[in-house]
């Protein structure tokens, strides 16, 4: 079995002092994909240090801004940093990973912070750009054949299933029907969400809620955390868990892990 955890930790210091060390040690899964990690590289060398955890990370060019990272138990045999087409906006979003298994063979995984954006401005226009170089580079790993799966915060919500207040936020960013229109395409294609497929139809179970407030208590939250496997490791997925803190004074971020357990 191999399980792969996904969590934007809003700031890898911070997640550490809020627990994080906690969960991973509780936890224990074989790979954690990274968002939101806002240091640099030798921080997170003090964080997930060797020889336990073999780290790939990706940078922003804006400091203390995204950030993306791989951490790995398993050896990593290659690494590719960046969908950026040299845009800055775009640096510290995209990382992947090609893991060698125990059995024999790889795995690609991939951590990604997609823009949040907001509507009627410029970072709407950026966050369309950076999901068409996603849907490109899915499209070549699966022209491909890779067992691979691209996780991390996508920061929208596909369905009306996935976000407590959708009648409210239907005409904000994170729930617009051109953003949703990214996900079907990538799920008409194959790519399977392992979140919704193994939770059943919903609502939730949501990964994000807000700091603000009683978001948290009241359960109204967004699932916009995914594991998008590809066709040929979809079905060797078993489970997948959304581990929500017990309470909002134990929450070590913002967003909460999902974890999807692996036959592999």
């Amino acid at each position: 079995m191999l399980t792969i955890a996904t969590i934007n930790v809003n700031g890898l210091r911070a997640a550490f002092r809020r627990g994080m060390d906690a969960w991973l040690e509780a936890r224990r899964p074989d790979v954690v994909l990274l968002q939101e990690v806002r240091a640099p590289q030798e921080t997170v060398g003090e964080f997930l240090p060797l020889p336990e955890w073999h780290v790939a990370h990706a940078e922003s060019e804006a400091r203390g801004r995204s950030g993306v990272a791989v951490a790995s138990r398993l050896p990593m045999s290659a690494v590719r940093i960046g969908l950026d087409q040299g845009v800055a906006s775009n640096t510290g979003r995209w990382v992947e990973a090609d893991l060698e298994l125990p059995g024999g063979g790889s795995l690609t995984v991939v951590s990604t912070y997609i823009h949040s954006g907001t509507l009627g401005t410029p970072s709407m226009d950026e966050k369309y750009m950076f999901l068409d170089l996603v849907t490109a580079r899915l499209a070549e790993l699966a022209a491909g054949g890779r067992q691979a799966v691209v996780a991390g915060d996508v920061n929208i919500a596909h369905r009306n299933e996935d976000l407590k207040n959708w009648k409210g936020n239907l005409k904000a960013a994170g729930c617009l029907p051109e953003e949703r229109a990214y996900l079907d395409r990538w799920f008409d294609t194959g790519w399977v969400d392992l979140g919704r497929r193994l939770a059943g139809d919903g609502p939730g179970p949501y990964t994000w809620w807000s700091w603000r407030g009683k978001a948290f208590d009241n359960d109204a939250g967004w699932r916009i955390d995914y594991q998008i496997a590809s066709p040929g490791l979809a079905p060797h997925a078993l489970q997948a868990e959304v581990d929500r803190a017990p309470s909002y004074a134990e929450r070590f971020s913002d967003h909460a892990p999902l974890v999807v357990t692996y036959d592999l």
